[in-house]
């Protein structure tokens, strides 16, 4: 099922989901001591394997980080090749200063905002499907 490409429409269809729980990125050489259950996303990058986990895990593991997130969905299917999505949301949540950290996933893609901009981050992204 491919997804949509429309900006406008992906916009309009935006429905961001708040994921319950606070959620950090952490940075390990290896990750065989971790559960993959526990890994909600993984991406090797030549100093390290970065993995974004809950933090109550984190905490568990005695992983240090430096960031604690919420985690955002955007419930629209978004296409791989679809062209301005990311822009346009950072775009709007920079207007508020509110960092985003954005993984797009086969279908959906994933916005990582500090936890003490949620609030004004789900208001900023529900506004799209206002206009």
């Amino acid at each position: 099922m491919a997804g949509e490409t429309d900006l406008n429409t992906l916009l309009q269809s935006l429905k961001p989901n708040l994921n319950d729980g606070s959620y950090v990125f952490i940075t390990v050489k290896d990750i065989q001591h971790i559960s993959r259950e526990d890994i909600l996303f993984e991406f090797k990058e030549k100093e390290g394997i970065t993995i974004i986990l809950e933090k109550n895990k984190a905490d568990e593991l005695n992983f240090k980080y430096e960031f604690v997130a919420s985690w955002i969905t955007l419930t629209v299917h978004s296409a791989l090749d679809a062209v301005g999505l990311t822009a346009a949301v950072s775009t709007a949540l920079t207007k508020y200063k509110i960092s985003c950290n954005v993984v797009a996933a086969y279908y959906h893609d994933h916005i990582f905002v500090s936890i003490k901009d949620t609030e004004k981050a789900m208001e900023v992204l529900g506004e799209f499907s206002k206009k």
